[in-house]
């Protein structure tokens, strides 16, 4: 696939909400890269509020990723390898003045265990880490915490929204 340029256009923005609203889980990837075996992957991920990303890494092969945040809210959470929770950070397209803000991007070094929570209706991410993508390599997900599509996901999912309601 030849490589061009491309913009982020309001009209896709909303587009791809809608569709993200209409997936049944809840999120949409867009790619900006020509294939999954590309070297750099960049993406828009549009997420509504709900969906659940099992906690996981990216330590072998170890990759970084980054999150710029262009619409909405969302909290991400830094884990130790036991679950217990190590940083929480609010990220937001616009400043607010809300627990755990920590500005509106996030730079992920490899092998810090991680998940995230949408807290508005709908987020829109901009995202970026190596390629090339393989299904069964890409995550190490955690054994602590519900998988996706498993009981209990929803538990966790409100406890870690909850961790984000106040200061301690």
């Amino acid at each position: 696939m030849e490589e061009k340029v491309q913009t982020i256009q309001p009209s896709l923005m909303r587009d791809l909400v809608i569709r993200a609203k209409e997936s049944s889980r809840g999120r949409l990837n867009h790619n900006f890269h020509p294939s999954m075996e590309s070297n750099l992957h960049r993406f828009l991920n549009v997420m509504c509020r709900g969906t659940y990303f099992t906690p996981h890494r990216h330590a072998r092969p170890p990759k970084a990723e980054a999150f710029l945040v262009l619409e909405g809210e969302v909290g991400f959470l830094i884990f130790d390898d036991n679950g217990k929770v190590l940083q929480r950070l609010r990220l937001s397209a616009q400043p607010v003045e809300r627990p755990h803000y920590a500005g509106m991007g996030i730079d992920i070094p490899a092998g810090f265990w991680h998940t995230l929570v949408v807290l508005s209706d709908v987020a829109v991410c901009y995202e970026v880490k190596p390629g090339p993508y393989e299904v069964t390599a890409d995550k190490e997900f955690v054994d602590w915490a519900p998988h996706e599509g498993t009981p209990g996901t929803q538990a966790s999912l409100a406890a870690w929204e909850r961790l984000f309601e106040t200061e301690s």
